[in-house]
């Protein structure tokens, strides 16, 4: 399953996506992720979360290298469950116009995998028309 968390810059997006990544970390027996582009804002994720900042992997600059490092996380650790990744229009070259097709990615890797994504985007519901939301639920 995908989740969508949409709103403006400053909606409070990545404060929510902690409290959902710590709630999930409480609850599921696997491994929750948490990915965001900078380390800034990490000291409130629970320890016992993997924090993955992407500034520190700057070679990572488009979909399929992005994709292909989601795969490899899950490559060596299968006891993932949850992978919130904050902020997606930070990350690689993900952009509202390709968004769809990342959206669909993950739906493909959610079910292969079967892990949940929680993914944060600084758009509207509106801007998002183009995703096909099947087998994605919006939290808000």
């Amino acid at each position: 399953m995908v989740n969508l968390l949409t709103g403006p810059k400053g909606s409070g997006k990545t404060q929510t996506m902690i409290e959902q990544a710590n709630a999930q970390a409480k609850r599921c027996n696997g491994n929750v992720v948490f990915i965001k582009k900078t380390h800034r804002d990490t000291a409130s994720v629970a320890f016992d979360i993997r924090t993955i900042c992407m500034d520190d992997f700057p070679t990572i600059t488009n979909t399929d290298e992005y994709i292909g490092f989601l795969y490899g996380m899950y490559s060596s650790n299968h006891d993932i469950e949850c992978i919130f990744i904050d902020g997606i229009l930070k990350h690689a070259d993900i952009s509202l116009e390709n968004i769809p097709e990342f959206i669909e990615r993950l739906k493909k890797l959610s079910s292969e995998c079967n892990i949940d994504f929680y993914v944060s985007i600084s758009a509207a519901k509106d801007d998002l028309s183009a995703v096909n939301t099947d087998g994605c639920t919006f939290l808000n």
